[in-house]
């Protein structure tokens, strides 16, 4: 017999599709010899005895969408039974030194392994998720994954090089200033970081905790989005934030994207300059009105996360740790999480009120445009010049990063090229909750669309429902507006069943009623299937005028889906269009 594993590879052999991919996986491991990546790596024998148990879930008929997909987990989050260090090993002990290990698998993991994933192992990571260069760490600098001499990014560096050297299909990372954006765009993958609060942070080692976001590295966005999806549906504990009903589910065919003014692009270096160009003509030719906007206040923001009385936040979180100075602690970390101890009240309620004003600035600054599409950092440097120069390379590199959580932004990481002999990389930033928007972006982009139109990504938010339309709202129509206002995204084109009439109502503008006249009555109608989210279906019911209603209708496949339909007493005098087969059609004879 014959199978195709998550990759589309051929499988034979008694092995089911995780088992072979988990054999794959060390196959690649032991090829790479890459030991820096990793501060815990599980044994062969023990991945394989997950896999075997996901083969026999597959085999009793289990819905496993990650199903023979293997994790690399960032270690400064929980997996049962395994040490977290933060990257800091004595930080994993208990106080008699013996090695400790979670009781609980952190919610957004386990919401993963849950869909058939497979963890390999714990990842490296700048000590405690401080820094973005990779090289903070007792277990050794993470080198890029094929540029020698150059950093990984961090802080999420181990798992950003599994999944770039095809080892990990998805790495688990966290974002507080960027770890989970930098390290992509180093590496050509895909990093996305989702509205603050909406994937669970339970089981994570805290870093600056009203900022912290759980992250995913991939190696293309399809993946990225499923992988996140899952994370942000596994919210067990009661906090966090869910989808508004209201949530904007798709990008309009011509977004307005605000990219940065000339002056604002100055820390670029020249080659990463030319690059970002590049990257906004691709978006123009994308069918995007592109902006220049005034993005200094954001850039002024983000200097608050470590420059300001935020830094408080990390020494809450590990300051009485490392204030035990314990031997394998980074000195760079420690002084920067030490720093926040001497911070005042006074002074941290000053910036959190600062960082209000600055959100408000930007909601001003970004007034009328849907996404910002920002280079992701500045340049890429070597070990060598971070070692030689910690702090001030670091803080380069978060120019563009640092302010998007303390501004609450969604964000999507993809590559853009290359530059200066490595890759290059943009984000796409969104208002939070509309993460859908910058997916969206970021799949026109990549070319990488979803299912159904190519102009949409695949699908992060969840609990969507469908709407035909038939008429005034059909792509190019005058009302169809009234749809993509409210982030309802193109599906499909449909034909309904035969039990359906069309007339041509008296209205302005001119609108067609569907009425159902029974099976092999009537004709079948040509349609649209947009998608939007439930409040957004609530808010244009209550303005749908009479004598439209919304109710099921049949297509001609035999599904029933939510669609415009027109009471028959209205239907009665109207002009009758059937015999066209469609409002486009009817409208062409007029």
């Amino acid at each position: 017999m014959t199978r195709t594993d998550v990759t589309g590879a051929e499988v034979t052999g008694a092995d089911g599709v995780a088992t072979v991919r988990v054999r794959a996986a060390y196959a690649r491991l032991r090829e790479v010899d890459r030991p820096e990546v990793w501060t815990l790596l599980l044994p062969e024998a023990d991945a394989l005895a997950a896999a075997a148990d996901v083969d026999a879930r597959l085999a009793r008929g289990e819905d496993l969408p990650l199903a023979g997909r293997t994790l690399a987990v960032k270690d400064n989050v929980d997996v049962a039974g395994l040490p977290t260090t933060a990257g800091c090993p004595s930080y994993a002990t208990d106080p008699r030194g013996r090695p400790g290990a979670a009781p609980r698998t952190a919610p957004a993991v386990q919401a993963l392994v849950d869909a058939g994933g497979v963890v390999l192992g714990k990842t490296n990571l700048d000590q405690f998720a401080t820094g973005l260069v990779g090289t903070r760490s007792p277990y050794g600098a993470v080198r890029h994954a094929w540029l020698d001499g150059r950093v990984s990014g961090g802080s999420s560096s181990g798992s950003a090089v599994a999944v770039a050297l095809g080892v990990a299909d998805v790495g688990v990372g966290t974002d507080t200033a960027g770890s989970g954006r930098v390290p992509a765009a180093f590496h050509g993958i895909v990093g996305i970081k989702s509205t603050v609060g909406l994937v669970p942070t339970a089981g994570v080692v805290p870093a600056c905790p009203s900022y912290d976001v759980v992250t995913t590295f991939t190696r293309d966005l399809v993946t990225g989005v499923l992988a996140t999806r899952l994370m942000a549906a596994a919210r067990d504990d009661g906090t966090g934030r869910a989808w508004p009903t209201d949530v904007r589910v798709g990008l309009p065919d011509r977004p307005v994207v605000a990219v940065p003014r000339p002056e604002d692009l100055t820390p670029l270096v020249p080659a990463w300059r030319d690059a970002f160009a590049a990257a906004v003509a691709r978006v123009r030719g994308t069918g995007a009105v592109v902006v220049e906007v005034d993005v200094s206040g954001m850039l002024r923001a983000a200097r608050l996360l470590y420059d300001g009385a935020i830094v408080a936040e990390r020494y809450a979180a590990v300051g009485e740790f490392l204030a035990t100075s314990p031997p394998d602690a980074d000195p760079t970390v420690a002084s920067i999480v030490l720093a926040g101890g001497d911070v005042s009240a006074p002074d941290y309620v000053r910036d959190r009120m600062g960082l209000d004003a600055a959100r408000a600035d930007a909601e001003r600054v970004l007034a009328g445009c849907d996404l910002l599409l920002l280079p992701t950092t500045v340049e890429h440097p070597t070990i060598v010049e971070v070692e030689a120069e910690p702090v001030e390379v670091n803080r380069r590199l978060g120019t563009y990063t640092n302010f998007v959580n303390l501004l609450d932004l969604a964000a999507v990481a993809v590559p853009a090229g290359e530059a200066d002999g490595g890759p290059f990389g943009v984000t796409v930033l969104a208002r939070a909750f509309d993460d859908q928007l910058a997916v969206d972006l970021a799949a026109r982009l990549l070319d990488e669309g979803g299912a159904g139109d190519a102009r949409h990504g695949p699908l992060l938010v969840p609990g969507t429902v469908e709407l035909l339309v038939v008429g005034a709202h059909l792509r190019g129509q005058p009302l169809n507006g009234r749809l993509t206002d409210l982030g309802a995204r193109f599906e499909r084109d449909v034909v309904t069943s035969d039990a359906y009439r069309l007339v041509a109502l008296p209205t302005t503008p001119a609108r067609p009623g569907l009425v159902r006249v029974g099976p092999g009555a009537g004709a079948h109608i040509a349609g649209e299937v947009w998608r939007l989210s439930t409040g957004a279906l609530g808010r244009f019911l209550a303005a749908l005028p009479a004598p439209m209603y919304l109710g099921p209708v049949e297509l001609t496949d035999g599904e029933w889906v939510v669609g415009f339909g027109c009471s028959p007493e209205a239907a009665a005098g109207a002009h009758d269009v059937t015999a066209t087969g469609g409002w486009r059609a009817a409208l062409a004879l007029r």
